[in-house]
């Protein structure tokens, strides 16, 4: 089996690019893929709602997983190895299309440059918390008001709120608007599933 993954932090990445960087690679080296794990979710999020528990649960020996790179998996130091070598002894294959140093678990100095990806993807994130606080500290000095307007409606799914109702008036589920409305290509269920309870909609 071959599982591609696919997460992004924010709604201002997009999960699309990944995914064709993958179709693309995968192309290339003639590999079918049997199943795209799309997530919007902070890598600060536990293993369980980045659907991670879900990868080491359904991957096994022979199997091939694809990602754009390692702090896709996550970008906790500690986390992102034990998660990789957890992997790689259930006999499963791992390709990072942006770090390939990493795809050959035979090489001597496989695991000190394992550990060096994942501290430089730990730094990074660290480095973009501290550089956000940083923006809106300054933007709060100079009497900007940080934060949503009261009532304000800025979710990705507040354009199709009034089909979203309709759907969910004519007896449609939650999960079935999802993938209708073709959001389960590049949305997570949990999000959407968010958005109807905070909106009352459910």
């Amino acid at each position: 089996m071959v599982v591609a993954y696919i997460r992004v932090s924010t709604n201002k990445q997009d999960l699309e690019v990944q995914k064709r960087q993958i179709i693309k690679y995968s192309k290339e080296k003639c590999i079918k893929i049997d199943n795209f794990i799309s997530i919007e979710m902070s890598s600060k999020k536990s293993a369980e709602k980045r659907l991670i528990k879900n990868l080491i649960e359904n991957l096994g020996a022979g199997d091939l997983l694809i990602t754009t790179e390692i702090s896709r998996l996550g970008r906790n130091m500690f986390e992102v190895i034990n998660l990789v070598l957890e992997l790689h002894n259930k006999g499963v294959q791992i390709c990072f299309l942006r770090q390939k140093e990493l795809n050959n678990f035979n090489n001597p100095t496989f695991k000190l440059i394992l550990s060096i990806y994942a501290y430089l993807a730990e730094m990074e994130r660290d480095f973009i918390s501290q550089r956000t606080k940083a923006g809106l500290d300054n933007a709060r000095s100079k009497g900007k008001k940080i934060g949503r307007p009261k009532n304000s409606l800025s979710s990705y799914y507040d354009k199709d709120i009034k089909v979203i109702k309709y759907l969910i008036k004519n007896g449609n589920s939650i999960k079935n608007i999802w993938i209708k409305l073709g959001y389960n290509k590049h949305k997570s269920y949990g999000g959407f599933y968010a958005f109807c309870k905070n909106r009352y909609l459910i």
